[in-house]
């Protein structure tokens, strides 16, 4: 016997699932993960490759809308591939999309193209957005958390990379970095 499950996203942990599990359960999902992780990436994202792994062949997963699963076309096909691969569909409740038909196919890659687009787009706006707050003197990022100096005193002391990375709590790249400053 088949089933259908329900996958909900959401970016920041001030976001609500509510209204996706909802709409999840009215498309008569038996089970529901859910999760507030970036969709830029599948990395961290657990509940979604729990389900990839417990789908059998002829179930359904369903999701809101393609960008809650995945924000690039890359991550996307490859998503559907493992579905198909399985023997398994992919449905959204707000948009046309149905693996199982033709039509649900082509239009689920024309929306991973869209996703991916607006990805692309709201990172340029961000970098844009950065650029002129530094040209302002307003941005000036993220403050230094150690100081070259003294990953210099303790090279200088004889203390190996690794050894002065796991006292301060950085990378061994980082020591290396903060050794060439001026």
């Amino acid at each position: 016997m088949s089933a259908i499950y329900g996958y909900a996203r959401v970016s920041t942990t001030d976001q609500d699932l509510t209204i996706q599990r909802a709409a999840l359960e009215a498309a008569g999902c038996s089970v529901i993960r859910a999760e507030k992780a970036s969709g830029t990436t599948r990395q961290g994202r657990t509940e979604l490759a729990s389900m990839l792994e417990f789908i059998r062949p002829g179930d359904t997963m369903v999701v809101t809308r393609i960008d809650r699963l995945a924000r690039s076309l890359r991550d996307l096909q490859n998503i559907v591939h493992e579905l198909r691969a399985k023997g398994a569909h992919l449905k959204a409740t707000e948009q046309p999309i149905d693996t199982a038909t033709a039509a649900g196919k082509a239009f689920l890659d024309m929306l991973g193209v869209f996703a991916e687009f607006e990805t692309n787009l709201r990172r340029e706006r961000q970098l844009e957005g950065i650029e002129a707050a530094k040209s302002r003197g307003v941005y000036k990022g993220r403050p230094r958390s150690i100081k070259a100096e003294e990953v210099k005193k303790l090279l200088a002391d004889g203390m190996g990379a690794t050894e002065i990375a796991k006292q301060l709590g950085i990378s061994r790249a980082s020591v290396y970095r903060l050794a060439r400053m001026p």
